[in-house]
C-alpha cells in the first residue's frame, strides 16, 4: 500500500490498469469451514477506473466478505481476483494485502489516537523520508479540507472530520482502489448526507476508483455511479441506481430499494389487467406476469369519508389540482386508507383495494396498496379514496 516516491498527493495510481477494468472477479466463492454455508457464491463483476461501486444488500449476504477478498483479508475457494490488471488471487496466486495498492476506510475511521491529524495521515507512507511524508499529508489534508486541523487530535474532531481524516490517509498511499467498509453508518443522520457528499466530491475529484459496502438504499443511490445488489452470496442486478430503481429484475430488487407494490395480472402487450385495473407496463409482455409499481406511481383523487355515502373531499387538499381530477375509469380503482405516515417531504398511505366503487369492505383478495402523496394531502384513516396509476409497472423475472 506504500508508494516508492513522490507523486500528486491523493492522485490514484494507474499504473498497470489494463484497458478501464480496474477491478475484475471471475466465478469467486467464499465458504466459511468446511461444508459450512457459502457467503459468496461464483461472483463475477468487473469496476471501471473512476468508477464509484456500491455493494448493496441485507445483512449476511455476503457483501463485506466481497470487500475482504478484493483486499486481501480473506482467500477466496475458488475463482479469480484481479486488481489493475494483476491477479491477486487465484488458485496458484496470492498476493498480500500490504502489496496490493488498495486502501481501505473502516467503519469505525480506525485512527491512531496518540497521532495528530498530519501523522495519521502520513503513517502509511513510512517508506518516504520524513519530510516528503508530511508533504504529502499536508497536500491530501488540503484536498480533503482539514488544513486548519493538522495539529489536533481525533477525539478533538467531529465524526464528520475524522472520516476525512480516515479518506485522507487511504487516498495518501495513492491507491489502485479504494475500499470503503459502511463508512459513514456511525454518523447521525444530520451529518451523514453532508458528509457522504463531501467524500463523493472528493473521490470524482481525484478520480479514485471505489467500491462501498452499505445496507442503505438511499445512500447507495445518492453515492454510487453503479450499484451492485447481492442476495445469498450472489449478485441479484447490477447497473444504475435510477436503472435499478425503475427497472428491477425481480420482487426482492424492487422490495429491497425501496416501498413498491406487486401485483398480478395477465399483460396484453404494453398494458396489464390487474386487480386494480388496466395497468400500462414499462416494457411489452404477454400472458400472466408479476408487477412492481412505485407507491409514487400511484395518485389519489377524492375521498369519502368512513360511513358517509355522499360528497367527497379533495384528498390532495385545496389547490391540488393533480388530486381534484378524476382519473381514467381503465386505470382506477378504490381504497380504504389503513394507516397515514408523514414523513415531512410526503405522507405514504397503507390502503386496501376495495373490490367495488360503492365503498363496501369487500376487499380484492385482501390486496394492500402503498400510495405516495403530497404533504398536504387530507385523507385520513378510514377514507374511501379514488386511486388512479400514473406511472408504469415493470414487469419481474418469475421465480425471484
Amino acid at each position: 500500500m506504500q508508494s516508492d516516491g513522490p507523486r500528486p498527493a491523493g492522485a490514484p495510481s494507474t499504473r498497470g490498469v489494463t484497458g478501464s477494468v480496474v477491478v475484475e472477479l471471475a466465478g469467486v466463492t467464499k465458504r466459511f469451514g468446511e461444508g459450512g454455508p457459502v457467503a459468496v457464491d461464483d461472483l463475477s463483476l468487473s469496476v471501471l477506473a473512476d468508477e464509484i461501486l456500491c455493494l448493496l444488500g441485507p445483512s449476511g449476504c455476503g457483501k463485506t466478505t466481497l470487500l475482504r477478498l478484493i483486499a486481501g483479508f480473506e482467500r477466496p475457494d475458488a475463482g479469480t481476483v484481479t486488481v489493475a490488471g494483476r491477479v491477486v488471487a487465484s488458485d496458484h496466486t496470492w498476493v498480500q494485502p500490504e502489496r496490493r495498492r488498495i486502501g481501505f476506510v473502516f467503519q469505525d475511521f480506525a485512527l491512531f489516537p496518540h497521532l495528530s491529524v498530519l501523522d495519521n495521515v502520513a503513517f502509511g507512507l513510512s517508506k518516504l523520508p520524513r519530510a516528503e511524508r508530511l508533504r504529502v499529508a499536508a497536500e491530501v489534508l488540503d484536498l480533503v479540507g482539514l488544513t486548519v486541523f493538522t495539529a489536533r487530535y481525533p477525539h478533538q474532531l467531529s465524526g464528520g472530520q475524522q472520516q476525512r481524516v480516515a479518506l485522507a490517509r487511504a487516498l495518501a498511499t495513492e491507491p489502485h482502489l479504494l475500499l470503503l467498509d459502511e463508512p459513514f453508518s456511525n454518523l447521525d443522520a444530520a451529518l451523514r448526507g453532508a458528509t457522504r457528499d463531501e467524500v463523493r466530491a472528493i473521490l470524482k475529484r481525484t478520480g479514485t476508483t471505489a467500491i462501498m459496502v452499505t445496507h442503505d438504499q438511499q445512500e447507495a443511490l445518492s453515492f454510487a455511479d453503479r450499484v451492485a445488489v447481492m442476495r445469498d452470496g450472489r449478485l441479484e442486478q447490477v447497473g444504475a441506481p435510477v436503472d435499478v430503481y425503475r427497472e428491477p429484475r425481480t420482487a426482492f430488487v424492487a422490495g429491497f430499494l425501496g416501498p413498491t407494490n406487486l401485483l398480478r395480472g395477465t399483460a396484453r402487450g404494453f398494458v396489464a389487467d390487474t386487480a386494480l385495473g388496466e395497468v400500462p407496463l414499462a416494457s411489452e409482455a404477454d400472458g400472466r406476469v408479476v408487477l412492481s409499481l412505485r407507491p409514487e406511481s400511484l395518485r389519489f383523487a377524492h375521498a369519502d369519508r368512513a360511513g358517509d355515502a355522499g360528497g367527497a373531499g379533495d384528498a390532495g387538499g385545496a389547490g391540488n389540482a393533480a388530486s381534484a381530477q378524476e382519473p381514467t375509469p381503465a386505470r382506477r380503482g378504490r381504497v380504504k386508507v389503513l394507516r397515514r405516515e408523514f414523513k415531512g417531504h410526503d405522507v405514504t398511505y397503507d390502503c386496501l383495494l376495495l373490490v367495488d366503487d360503492a365503498g363496501s369492505d369487500a376487499s380484492a383478495g385482501e390486496l394492500r396498496l402503498l400510495v405516495n402523496a403530497p404533504p398536504d394531502c387530507a385523507a385520513v384513516e378510514g377514507d374511501v379514496v379514488a386511486v388512479a396509476v400514473e406511472g408504469t409497472a415493470v414487469v419481474l423475472r418469475p421465480g425471484g
